[in-house]
């Protein structure tokens, strides 16, 4: 006796089609799953077998093989309970239906037959809508997520007797579907502002820039001084979040687990801010079954790596590769994936392990070391910090702006000025590759950052007199092209330049 239907099982960040058949012969009581199933998809026996028998159909006592077809490919996760239950019912003759080849199954089982909701429904709606299948029948919980996908017809159910019942036309279920102008209607609403931050007006300029650029930002100052409040806000002045920006995104998560049954869309940029304990792979993705690390759940978002200092010199060095190449590759004996990690990284520390070296607070006056001090800052080495481009010291908030009422801009004005900053840059790499002014190649940078003899001289100056490394000239050239845009100028000038020295003038002051 043979069942067979249809399910989907993730890889990296998309889903694989498999076919789920299963084969009952004569013996006692061995039931074996092949097809390099995980700990997770053996241990389903238990859950499935319990979960047909307290469903009302019989479970007999015979011997049962569940392959899960291509063999070559590791599955791993629980949503492949439901087709291997409704595989061993069809083989079992206790269903008769044309209609279960027609449709694709995930889900989870409880004991008692009802369905709970799995992890990775949008990649798997994505494929099934691909595959041409006449629909993708889930548990309830996941309805939302998967309904995305207009053309997908996605048929909600909340235990193994519903489906059953709808396969044998039983029951009657409606396709799910969602207003999805009401879902994306939402898209980048934030409770934090701009405005809400106190003083920092050269900061909050700084981080304009760096939302402008796609710029990563390195902020020093003492603690207390609103480096992780200014953080916090960065995502709501960078562009805004288009559709195919926020289903990309939406994948991530979704294979990492992080839609809630109420959410079904990330309408937000991601802001990830992991703790100085966190492992390589924890940052970076991997493991057995590999998944998406905090790089890639920042991805069209920011990473905040508040004290940067603090964390293990071989998780930062991690980040290397994804910064320059805005991927993550994860190698293993039988297969090699890809995450997407295209994230601004903003990262905060202290001046010294104090925190208080060259402060103006009173009464937190700096008893560190010199070799302590010097000991503190090399942790980050110098291939890291090449790729941020924009230092910036964030002074402790005086009294009298703190006890004032709230000045500055909205974030969302901000914005509209980032948003013409950045249509400027798509317009000017439109034949290329990249889309911000941070991604130039030497050769880029020799075209659309040319100075005149005023702006020459001024950068001139600067490389020797404050003694900037051979890596800040281009970081430099980068940044002024980045505010010439936020001004509407085609050329870069004197003003654009020393305003993007400025932000590296902690080059000498902290790390030569």
């Amino acid at each position: 006796m043979y069942g067979k239907t249809t399910s989907y099982a993730i890889q990296g960040i998309d889903a694989q089609q498999i076919t789920v058949e299963a084969d009952i012969k004569g013996g006692l009581g061995k039931f074996s799953i092949v097809g390099l199933p995980s700990n997770s998809v053996k241990e389903s026996k238990d859950r499935v077998s319990a979960a047909i028998k307290n469903s009302g159909f019989r479970f007999p006592t015979h011997s049962y093989t569940v392959n899960l077809a291509p063999a070559d490919i590791r599955k791993d996760g629980v949503a492949l309970d439901l087709p291997t239950s409704l595989a061993l019912i069809y083989a079992l003759n206790q269903m008769k239906t044309a209609k279960l080849e027609k449709y694709a199954f995930i889900g989870e089982l409880s004991l008692d037959g009802s369905l709970r909701p799995v992890n990775g429904v949008l990649p798997v709606a994505v494929a099934c809508w691909k595959d041409k299948l006449d629909g993708l029948i889930l548990p309830y919980e996941n309805a939302k997520e998967a309904a995305i996908i207009d053309e997908l017809n996605v048929y909600p159910a909340t235990s193994l007797n519903e489906v059953v019942n709808f396969l044998e036309d039983k029951l009657k279920i409606e396709p799910f579907k969602v207003d999805k102008n009401e879902m994306f209607s939402h898209l980048d609403e934030s409770p934090v502002d701009m405005f809400d931050v106190k003083g920092q007006f050269h900061v909050k300029r700084a981080l304009e820039v760096a939302a402008a650029g796609g710029h990563n930002v390195l902020m020093i100052g003492p603690p207390g001084s609103g480096k992780t409040m200014l953080a916090r806000r960065i995502p709501t002045i960078l562009p805004g979040f288009t559709l195919e920006e926020a289903l990309e995104t939406t994948k991530i998560h979704s294979v990492a687990g992080f839609i809630g049954a109420q959410k079904g869309i990330v309408t937000s940029r991601p802001f990830r801010s992991p703790h100085h304990t966190i492992s390589d792979v924890a940052l970076i993705g991997g493991g057995s079954y590999p998944k998406p690390g905090e790089v890639s759940l920042s991805h069209n978002g920011v990473l905040f790596l508040d004290e940067l200092p603090e964390f293990k010199k071989s998780v930062l060095e991690v980040l290397r590769q994804p910064l320059e190449d805005e991927v993550v590759t994860i190698s293993r004996a039988t297969q090699s994936l890809e995450f997407p990690a295209k994230f601004m990284m903003v990262a905060s520390m202290n001046p010294c392990p104090c925190g208080y070296f060259g402060s103006e607070v009173k009464g937190h006056t700096c008893s560190c070391p010199i070799g302590n001090i010097q000991r503190y800052r090399s942790r980050i080495s110098g291939p890291l910090l090449d790729r941020i481009d924009i230092h910036v010291e964030v002074p402790a908030v005086k009294y009298d702006e703190l006890s004032s009422m709230p000045t500055g801009e909205k974030s969302a004005i901000i914005r509209k000025r980032v948003n013409n900053s950045r249509e400027i840059q798509l317009k000017r790499f439109k034949d290329s590759k990249i889309f911000s002014n941070s991604q130039m190649s030497s050769k880029q940078i020799r075209k659309y950052c040319i100075l005149n003899n005023d702006s020459k001289s001024i950068l001139k100056m600067a490389m020797d007199k404050m003694g900037l490394s051979a890596r800040a000239y281009d970081r430099i050239l980068k940044v002024s092209r980045t505010i010439a845009d936020l001004e509407g100028s085609e050329n870069i000038g004197v003003e654009h330049i020393s305003e993007a020295v400025q932000y590296r003038s902690l080059d000498k002051k902290f790390w030569e």
